[in-house]
Order: C-alpha cells, then sequence, then structure tokens
C-alpha cells in the first residue's frame, strides 16, 4: 500500500486504497464514502439486570466521511482572497520543493502553468469546496479540497499531485 504524505508537513494525506484518478497532470482525485463510527455495543453475553432496566444508553455513533477520519484531516475556512493568498505561498514551496529534488526545468514549468489552470478552475467553483488540513493543522501545508459529485451524494477529495510524497507501507 502506499500512502501519500504531504510535502510540506509531513501529514499522511491520502492512500491508495482509494480510488485515485489523475485530474489535468497536477491533481489527484480520490471519491470518498459516508461512513458511521463509534456506539461500538460489545455483547459479553451478560442478561440485563431486572433492577437496572434500559440505562438509556448514549448514541454516540456519528458518520463521517472515510478519508476524513482516516487521515485525520481538520476542517478550516477560506475566504477567496485568503485561499488565492495560502495557495501562491504553497505553490512556491511546491516549486522550490521540486527544484531542490533536481526536477527537470520542464516539469517545474508544466506544474506551473498546470496548477494555474486548474487552480482556475477550484476558484470558478469555489462555493461548492470544504477545506481540509492535515493532522498537524500546519498552516503552511496542503489544504484538502472536499467537494461533491454532481449526485450530490458522493463526497470526493482533491489534492495537488506535487505536493506529495509516496511513502511504501
Amino acid at each position: 500500500m502506499i500512502i501519500y504524505k504531504d510535502l510540506i508537513t509531513g501529514d499522511e494525506i491520502l492512500s491508495d486504497s482509494y480510488d485515485i484518478k489523475e485530474i489535468d497532470g497536477v491533481a489527484y482525485e480520490a471519491d470518498c464514502k459516508r461512513i458511521t463510527v463509534g456506539n461500538d455495543n460489545i455483547d459479553i453475553g451478560a442478561n440485563p439486570s431486572a433492577e437496572e432496566g434500559d440505562e438509556g444508553l448514549e448514541d454516540t455513533a456519528q458518520t463521517v466521511i472515510d478519508v476524513v477520519h482516516s487521515f485525520r484531516l481538520n476542517e478550516t475556512s477560506f475566504d477567496k482572497k485568503s485561499y488565492l493568498s495560502h495557495l501562491k505561498s504553497y505553490m512556491k514551496k511546491i516549486k522550490e520543493a521540486l527544484a531542490a529534488k533536481g526536477a527537470p526545468e520542464e516539469e517545474i514549468k508544466a506544474f506551473e502553468k498546470g496548477a494555474a489552470v486548474f487552480a482556475k478552475k477550484v476558484i470558478g467553483g469555489f462555493k461548492d469546496y470544504e477545506f481540509l488540513i492535515g493532522e498537524s493543522m500546519d498552516p503552511d501545508g496542503m489544504v484538502i479540497l472536499l467537494n461533491y459529485r454532481e449526485d450530490g451524494v458522493t463526497p470526493y477529495v482533491t489534492v495537488w499531485k506535487h505536493g506529495l510524497t509516496e511513502m511504501k507501507v
């Protein structure tokens, strides 16, 4: 299995256990599912006492998005101006990281061009996105985009391809 980590923060963001598709050469999208966590009912085989009756245990189950839950992603918020400011700073860091690891100049230029085009798509649909950050909650790290497919039910995340490192498990 491959776990994708944020290049800047080292936070685990995604894994190849999800159906990942490359988008425009600069991003990955992965469909998610809503899952229920909590409310573990462990049956130890004992009969409840007649005196105790129903103690009215709290329902602690909650519905979450699997990727968000599994990788301990945290919700954050942006307006367009602050997101663009973050994105500009983040893209600069990714470009520097690509150069530092010896990426060819053509790859860096292709990343810059593709990222600019993809960023325009994101800004065009800005109101549809929810924003997530990694477990460290480092504001300099990747902002993961959460949106819903055309059916309005299926969530998916979008991450920046060049902002990830791979860790084989």
